[in-house]
């Protein structure tokens, strides 16, 4: 199923791979006892992580929001899913892999940009040593060097994914789009939604608002590791688009690693990482709302209706 990457370049907005350039500093440092290099190249959404040398040099990376400690979303050897079988990730050079790791014989290089105290590797059954940035496995998916084609997919349909895919800042945080707020329907409503790329195009995904947070004051989901992982939250960088919906009720809070997100009439939103997903007579899907009433980390996710 690796088409999916191929598919992604065609899918991309031009003006993503056009905006994006080369690595920050023109000159890498040679790669020690094996150790593959990682820099900060500069790309359509700010700097973010790259490979600064070996067969895969100035390839951007990427992370995805349900791996934690040793669990991990993006898992070795084939998985059955409604679209058939996948294989998530593997070496690097594992040509069925999705989202094959990028791994390093020795340990990995500190280049221009990166924090040496971040950067470090795990060893995975299936993959080999797995260069991990503030605790992340990183992964590559791009089919060249300085495209950015992984930003921000979203399958929650697909276990194990179950997350959403960023690119790595220098600080170890994600690197989220502007992203636009627009409308999709649930059981016949019209409901709040934002748009992420998929393997069978791009959706229309509901979003939450939780019951537990203050309005205006605190995104207390974002704040705790277990909730964003179950409920990632929608992020921005300089401030959502919109298609359909009032910009009155758009807005924009700070949550933890300094990063922003969005809000509506001040209640920060959210996805859902299992968001069920219904096939449609033309092979697309449309997602049904399912996290919509689940009662969890102390309130209620609820779905926007009539935004």
């Amino acid at each position: 199923m690796v088409i999916r990457r191929w598919l992604a370049l065609l899918a991309v907005p031009a003006a993503t791979l056009a905006l994006t350039t080369p690595a920050m500093a023109s000159v890498s440092r040679t790669a020690a006892a094996g150790g593959t290099e990682i820099v900060v190249n500069e790309t359509a959404f700010g700097p973010a992580l790259a490979v600064g040398s070996g067969p895969f040099k100035n390839y951007t990376l990427y992370y995805i929001t349900s791996d934690h400690s040793r669990s991990y979303g993006c898992t070795t050897g084939v998985t059955s899913t409604p679209i058939g079988p996948i294989t998530c990730t593997g070496p690097s050079n594992d040509k069925n892999a999705e989202w094959p790791a990028i791994t390093s014989v020795g340990r990995p290089v500190v280049g221009p940009g990166v924090s040496q105290r971040l950067l470090s590797r795990v060893y995975r059954k299936g993959v080999g040593y797995q260069i991990t940035y503030a605790g992340h496995p990183l992964y590559l998916f791009d089919q060249q060097p300085g495209a950015v084609t992984g930003e921000g997919w979203f399958e929650p349909g697909l276990p194990p994914w179950h997350g959403v895919w960023w690119l790595m800042s220098p600080g170890g945080q994600p690197v989220p789009w502007a992203g636009t707020l627009t409308t999709t329907s649930i059981n016949g409503k019209r409901v709040l939604a934002e748009p992420f790329e998929t393997g069978i195009g791009w959706i229309n995904f509901p979003v939450y608002t939780f019951s537990g947070d203050q309005a205006y004051y605190s995104a207390s989901c974002s704040a705790n590791a277990a909730c964003a992982r179950g409920w990632p939250p929608v992020l921005t960088r300089d401030g959502p688009g919109r298609a359909g919906v009032s910009a009155s009720g758009i807005g924009e809070i700070g949550i933890p690693g300094n990063l922003t997100q969005v809000t509506w009439y001040g209640h920060p939103l959210y996805l859902f990482s299992h968001e069920q997903l219904m096939p449609l007579p033309n092979g697309a899907a449309a997602p049904v709302g399912n996290g919509n009433g689940i009662k969890a980390f102390g309130g209620t996710f609820s779905l926007v209706v009539n935004p």
